[in-house]
C-alpha cells in the first residue's frame, strides 16, 4: 500500500514539470512586453531596458524557466503588474471564498443526496423513488449558471428572500481574519453578521450543490439496492429491526465505499 502511494506521488513529478513548461511557454508566446505594460506607453527605452534587467527578462529562456520554477517551489508567485503587491496575498481572499462556497455546497449535496438515495432504495418503485430520480436526472442535466440566474430572479428579485450578490452586507461588511467569513463571524461572536453571511451563501451553494447532489443520490440508491438484496439484510428485517437500524447500521455501512468515492470526486469538481 505504501509503495503504491509513493509510486503515485513520484508519478506526479513529471506531470507537474510538464505543466510548468506549458504554462511558461504559453506566457512567453503572449504578445506584448511585460516591462512596457508595467511602465506604460510613455516609458523610455532606457527605463524599459532597466526594468527588463531587474525582472530577468533579458536572460535566456532556460534561465528564466529555472528562476520561475525555483520561485514556485518557494511559494513565491511574484508581484501583480497592476498593484505591485504579492500575488499570493491577493489570491487567498478569493481562494477562501471558493473553499467556503464549495464546502457548504458539498454539505448540502451529501446530506440530501445520501438521504434521498437511501429513501429511494428502501421504497423502490414508489412515487418517492420515481420523483427523486426524476429530480436527480433534471439536476444532472441542468446548467448551474442557468439555475443560478433562475434562483436570483425568483428568490432574490421577486420574493426578496435572499441578496442578489456578494458575500456579506455592503453596509455592515465582515472584518476579515481568515477570509472564511463563517469562521470570522464565529470568532468575533457577531451572530447578526453570521446570519447575513449564511443568507448570501444559500443561493450559490444550492446551485453549486445540484449536480453533485443528483449524482450522489443515484449512486447511493444503486449501492443501497445491491446491499439490501443480500441475505444478512433480509435476516435483519426478519428479526423485526427498525428501518432506521437496518438502513443506517447494516446497509449504509456496507454500501458506503462507492458513495465516499463519488463524494470525493464531486468535491474536487466543486
Amino acid at each position: 500500500m505504501y509503495a503504491y502511494i509513493v509510486r503515485r506521488i513520484l508519478m506526479l513529478i513529471p506531470v507537474l514539470l510538464g505543466l510548468t513548461l506549458i504554462v511558461f511557454f504559453m506566457i512567453r508566446a503572449l504578445p506584448g512586453d511585460p516591462a512596457h505594460i508595467i511602465l506604460g506607453q510613455a516609458a523610455t527605452d532606457e527605463s524599459i531596458a532597466a526594468l527588463r534587467a531587474e525582472l530577468g527578462l533579458d536572460e535566456p529562456w532556460y534561465k528564466q524557466y529555472f528562476t520561475y520554477l525555483g520561485d514556485l517551489l518557494q511559494g513565491d508567485l511574484g508581484n501583480s503588474i497592476r498593484t505591485n503587491s504579492p500575488i499570493s496575498e491577493q489570491l487567498w481572499p478569493y481562494l477562501a471564498a471558493t473553499i467556503e462556497l464549495s464546502v457548504v455546497a458539498m454539505i448540502i449535496a451529501v446530506f440530501f443526496g445520501v438521504n434521498f438515495g437511501i429513501i429511494s432504495a428502501w421504497f423502490q418503485n414508489s412515487w418517492f423513488d420515481y420523483t427523486a430520480m426524476l429530480i436527480a436526472l433534471i439536476g444532472v442535466s441542468m446548467p448551474i449558471f442557468w439555475l443560478g440566474l433562475i434562483e436570483q430572479w425568483l428568490f432574490a428579485v421577486n420574493l426578496d428572500w435572499f441578496p442578489t450578490r456578494g458575500r456579506d452586507p455592503a453596509r455592515n461588511p465582515v472584518d476579515p481574519i481568515t477570509h472564511l467569513y463563517i469562521i470570522d463571524t464565529l470568532i468575533q461572536g457577531n451572530w447578526g453578521q453570521l446570519k447575513e453571511v449564511l443568507k448570501h451563501l444559500v443561493l450559490p451553494s444550492v446551485a453549486l450543490a445540484t449536480i453533485p447532489m443528483a449524482i450522489i443520490a443515484r449512486i447511493t440508491r444503486s449501492s443501497m439496492l445491491e446491499v439490501m438484496r443480500t441475505d444478512y439484510i433480509r435476516t435483519a428485517k426478519s428479526k423485526g429491526l427498525s428501518m432506521f437500524w437496518v438502513v443506517y447500521k447494516h446497509s449504509l455501512r456496507n454500501a458506503i465505499i462507492p458513495i465516499l468515492t463519488v463524494i470525493g470526486l464531486q468535491f474536487g469538481l466543486c
